[in-house]
């Protein structure tokens, strides 16, 4: 009892004292938990997908034995808890396991891959984010007047295109039309950088102009919120110019909403591919996961989705942490 109250009692004067420390520990434990629980929902719900791997790669025609022994030797006949926690287990270690259909080592696939997307995703983030921040603070600089209005028109309309949709016009226009885009987005090992950004250009381009709107438009959200408050009038009655009240005053303190933003973006960024890479071909996680799919490799799409819940919740994680650190109530506490 004793033990039990005194332990309540440190934990309740550790996050008084520590407050910074106590909230980014929280973030941490909630994101591991909360990949846990997206785990168990992801090989669940492919566990009951209708139909069976082993009758789907040997064929209608294949005998009850020839699918039994399939499943057997996938070890499809095991618990689903069992082969749960074995997945889980090699997951954890890197191990993805061997894919159903070709029997080559998953983890070295996406290796492969992984790399492929981040480069598109490492790209498009250059990018869009100081684009995109830019154009908020320049929105806001000329708040309801002609530049503001073009930039909320032109930032609703790409918040209503849909990916695939960005991606077919620019096909149509770049590469049909006038012929200055390469298509498909083909990239090897061993490839020229420059070569290599030419290949991404078109790719890189609709994920730009699909995240920026977002970004934009929160920024300026942000600093507009923080406008109002008493030390930019102070500033402004300073004389102070509206450029620099802007970037001396106002981004400085509307930098946590802006970071968290920013990188729900960028994780928006890594999972969002999967569209952009199946309309331009590009050899991405992406397009492995599709390929999987279509021929219900269940080894890949499991460590596919896995990948990609565990690359948009550790950047979540960062979001929520920098907002914390950015917060100066908790940097210096009373």
């Amino acid at each position: 009892m004793h033990s039990s109250k005194a332990g309540f009692i440190s934990g309740r004067t550790l996050r008084q004292r520590f407050p910074l420390l106590s909230m980014i520990i929280q973030r941490l434990l909630l994101s591991v938990i909360l990949l846990f629980a997206v785990s168990i929902v992801l090989f669940g719900g492919i566990e009951a997908l209708p139909g069976d791997f082993a009758t789907t790669y040997l064929g209608q025609s294949a005998t009850p034995q020839a699918v039994a022994n399939i499943r057997t030797e996938l070890g499809l006949n095991k618990p689903v808890v069992t082969r749960y926690a074995e997945w889980l287990g090699g997951a954890l270690t890197g191990d993805f396991g061997t894919s159903w259909a070709n029997h080559n080592s998953v983890s070295e696939q996406i290796s492969l891959r992984l790399g492929n997307s981040l480069f598109l995703a490492f790209f498009a983030a250059i990018i869009s984010v100081p684009l995109a921040v830019g154009l908020g603070m320049l929105a806001v600089l000329f708040r309801n007047r002609l530049p503001d209005r073009l930039i909320n028109i032109a930032s609703l309309a790409a918040i209503s295109l849909p990916e695939f949709f960005v991606g077919y016009l620019l096909i149509v226009w770049f590469v049909v039309n006038t012929g200055i885009a390469t298509f498909p987005a083909t990239v090897y090992d061993g490839m020229p950088l420059l070569d290599r950004l030419s290949a991404i250009a078109l790719p890189t381009a609709t994920l730009v102009l699909v995240v920026i709107a977002h970004m934009m438009r929160m920024t300026r959200a942000a600093i507009i919120n923080v406008m109002s408050s008493a030390y930019v009038e102070t500033a402004e009655l300073k004389g102070l110019g509206g450029l620099r009240i802007i970037a001396k005053h106002a981004a400085p303190n509307a930098l946590a909403p802006v970071i968290n933003v920013v990188a729900l973006n960028l994780a928006y960024l890594v999972v969002g591919v999967v569209v952009v890479e199946v309309v331009f071909v590009y050899p991405g996680i992406g397009q492995y996961m599709v390929d999987a799919v279509s021929v219900r490799d269940m080894p890949v799409v499991q460590a596919c989705g896995f990948i990609f819940a565990a690359f948009y919740i550790f950047l979540n994680m960062i979001a929520d942490i920098l907002a914390i650190i950015a917060n100066p109530r908790l940097r210096h506490p009373r």
